[in-house]
């Protein structure tokens, strides 16, 4: 699903357009050009689906080169193991992340919990990937003509990176699962999630009055995004919380 000259949603599962597995984020391809990246990898349960969407809209799967984790959840970055071994991508993070993703840490990502509750199925697999190389807020880095700015991103769960792509006047806030459409977060009862990370963070890219917010699930704001995130900010000011996604 082509959103602008640059940037395609080609994955996505229950929570958004049920394009890919139901268990997947929002999966976003970005066209440099002479190389594609995507920002996020999905669970790895249907890969195949998300490789179908990137070739119905004319993307040349031949110039991936990159996959960037948002954060180490399954739904995120359980499918990194999957494109480096079929496309041979680099695989990029944070530091944290990537330690997580690296050594499959089962507990750190909290999958071990999350299948309990019945978020993934039972005989779910989290396999190993490698990292490439660490992405820390304050980095850019080259997909092909564009450029990719990082931002750190905790509070939704520890190592959270955000990116922002500027492209004919455009900003455009990859937010993860840091802030949604509607200025909605979310807060799971898992070890590293923090309200307080998840409220600085929401002022840090409220900051960067984006154009355009593309989440990980849900709604998708192509114009008005630095609107949605002062819906947070206007929460925040007022001493509440934002609302909860779920």
């Amino acid at each position: 699903m082509r959103l602008s000259d640059r940037i395609y949603l080609v994955g996505s599962g229950r929570l958004g357009f049920g394009m890919s597995s139901p268990y997947d984020c929002h999966v976003y391809a970005i066209d440099g050009g002479s190389e594609i990246a995507l920002i996020d990898a999905g669970s790895g349960l249907d890969v195949d689906a998300i490789v179908e969407r990137m070739r119905f809209d004319g993307l040349d799967t031949g110039k991936l080169r990159y996959v960037v984790l948002s954060h180490g959840h399954a739904d995120h970055a359980g499918g990194a193991h999957g494109w480096r071994e079929r496309f041979g991508v680099d695989v990029l993070a944070h530091p944290v992340t990537g330690q997580y993703v690296a050594t499959a840490d089962l507990k750190a990502i909290s999958l071990a919990d999350a299948i309990a509750a019945g978020v993934y199925p039972r005989d779910y697999q989290f396999l190993a990937c490698p990292i490439a190389g660490a992405l820390r807020g304050g980095d850019t880095f080259r997909v092909g003509d564009l450029t990719l700015s990082i931002h750190e991103a905790p509070g939704h769960c520890s190592g959270q990176i955000a990116v922002t792509l500027e492209h004919s006047g455009q900003r455009n806030l990859f937010s993860a699962d840091a802030v949604f459409h509607g200025g909605r977060i979310v807060l799971q009862n898992i070890w590293d999630c923090s309200l307080h990370d998840s409220l600085e963070t929401i002022r840090t890219l409220a900051a960067l009055r984006p154009d355009a917010l593309l989440p990980g699930h849900l709604t998708i704001s192509l114009s008005g995004g630095a609107a949605e995130l002062d819906r947070a900010c206007k929460a925040m000011d007022r001493l509440e919380v934002p609302a909860s996604l779920i």
